[in-house]
């Protein structure tokens, strides 16, 4: 009878916990994990997703795998994210700008930004370099201009793909300034990069945690830094706001997703993991030698921020009637 009833008491507080506790699986790691990288390596987000897949591999225990799935504005990469296993075992790091452009630009997008992907974190924000190749006679953006008007159509712009951040902005500055340049979609910004520096394409705005190390080696030359800071790495480059460009904040918002139905455990647990990786010293040090800011957020945050620039940069689309499709 005692042997019963203990057998009870022991059934009955195994429920209790069970009800308390959420499943182990929800929120531990059980096999390898992908980061997503839906650019060509050696973009800002592969250069975050290198930093970051071996700090957390050492967190959960667990391999972590960067897979790069470039194509154009990210697109294939994130579709891909969307529709992987609710489990939390693979990620997307991309240009949050950019993802955030998308509804507005795509009519027939293969995944809904919102609803197929799960914010877990912002990440950094690096501002944009605008930058020339050094063949270009210029050194400021009033010489860009003036060279424009006398060599109309001579210039092009290299951006990450079509619909991106640095797409938008290359549009607003030229019906702003009267600019007549080209621009050329590439597959992610390391591609785009690589196109200026060899003078394929002779204009660039992409963020600094990748372009810096170019202007540096003076493979690029750099005319001004988007945002109203200047970069302590290159601190004779003007900023948007002292030149009275339009859409001052313009660059890499960088962003951690998962896929739709993935536990609310996991996705904290994931949070609190790579929340812990940023803050470090060694990581905030490094982002800020690349020239970008550590900018962590909770997945609500996060999802806060989606939204509301998902509506700005709709607003930017709309009156400067851009349309992809």
């Amino acid at each position: 009878m005692l042997t019963r009833r203990i057998a009870l008491c022991l059934a009955v507080s195994a429920a209790t916990f069970a009800l308390a506790a959420p499943p182990a699986w929800s929120q531990n790691f059980t096999k390898q994990v992908h980061i997503i990288v839906p650019y060509a390596p050696g973009g800002t987000s592969d250069i975050i997703a290198r930093i970051i897949g071996p700090k957390l591999s050492e967190a959960i225990g667990q391999p972590v795998i960067v897979e790069n799935k470039p194509s154009s504005s990210g697109n294939i990469g994130a579709d891909f994210v969307a529709k992987s296993a609710p489990d939390g075992h693979t990620l997307l790091i991309t240009d949050a700008g950019t993802l955030a452009t998308q509804p507005n630009l795509v009519k027939k997008l293969s995944f809904d930004v919102q609803k197929d992907l799960v914010p877990v974190t912002l990440v950094m924000f690096s501002p944009y370099l605008f930058a020339v190749h050094p063949t270009v006679p210029v050194a400021t953006l009033a010489e860009l201009i003036a060279y424009d008007k006398a060599n109309p159509g001579k210039l092009n712009v290299g951006t990450s793909g079509v619909g991106s951040i640095q797409h938008l902005t290359a549009i607003v500055l030229a019906k702003k300034y009267g600019i007549k340049w080209g621009i050329v979609p590439y597959r992610g910004g390391a591609a785009a990069i690589r196109a200026v520096v060899s003078n394929e394409s002779n204009v660039i705005f992409n963020g600094a945690l990748a372009t810096m190390p170019f202007v540096a080696q003076n493979q690029l030359k750099g005319i001004a830094v988007s945002g109203d800071k200047r970069l302590p790495g290159l601190p004779n480059l003007p900023t948007f706001k002292e030149l009275g460009m339009p859409i001052v904040e313009t660059g890499s918002w960088q962003g951690f997703l998962t896929s739709k139905g993935t536990p609310a455990a996991m996705v904290a647990r994931l949070n609190t993991e790579l929340r812990k990786i940023l803050a470090t010293p060694e990581v905030v040090n490094k982002m800020a030698e690349l020239g970008g800011d550590v900018k962590t957020s909770t997945p609500d945050e996060f999802g806060s921020w989606l939204t509301k620039a998902i509506g700005e940069w709709g607003e930017v689309v709309k009156a400067e009637n851009i349309s992809l499709d």
